[in-house]
């Protein structure tokens, strides 16, 4: 495993969908069983996630900036639509790091790097995200760099298929009015 430094970040592209459909798949299917139903998660979730992943990077898009970490592969990719909310500005989207490269300090270079891209645009805003309630690792990750929690909802399900929600768990959103703090 490479140090933090050796690590290459770069902007995502059209073949990039089936390695970042694959990593978001395996994120989910570790981090949120209970919240999903295990039918999805064992089942059509990477399907699910490819068909999302390929839309979106099908063609370049000034609204959505979607970064990778490479280390001989994809170990890591942070995804932020610009201008989401009036109030609440660009929302990060997705934020995974593959098992066995946690704590090396990709994610915060992820975050940060998603802060430069927020700041970087003309208008001025904020950046939040949504996190499971069950997450606690995201959400301790989150808090640690200034995150203020200031909403709390019904999980939405994903791709709006509500039986692969498992019950009726709960996502919290996390916000900083000024980004530059992530920079640092």
């Amino acid at each position: 495993m490479a140090h933090l430094e050796a690590l290459r970040f770069r902007l995502a592209g059209s073949d990039d969908a089936q390695a970042v459909a694959n990593l978001h798949a395996e994120s989910w299917r570790r981090n949120y069983r209970g919240a999903y139903s295990d039918a999805f998660l064992d089942g059509d979730v990477f399907t699910d996630r490819l068909a999302v992943w390929t839309e979106r990077l099908r063609e370049p898009d000034p609204r959505r900036c979607t970064i990778l970490a490479e280390d001989g592969g994809l170990v890591g990719f942070a995804n932020t639509f610009f201008d989401d909310d009036p109030t609440s500005g660009a929302l990060l989207d997705n934020l995974h790091v593959a098992d066995g490269h946690k704590r090396r300090g990709i994610a915060s270079r992820l975050l940060a790097l998603t802060a430069e891209a927020v700041v970087a645009r003309p208008e001025k805003t904020g950046l939040y995200l949504w996190v499971l309630e069950q997450n606690l690792a995201a959400k301790a990750f989150y808090e640690a760099r200034g995150g203020r929690r200031v909403d709390r909802a019904p999980t939405s399900p994903p791709g709006g298929v509500t039986s692969r929600l498992n019950g009726s768990s709960a996502k919290l959103r996390y916000a900083w009015s000024d980004p530059t703090v992530l920079l640092a």
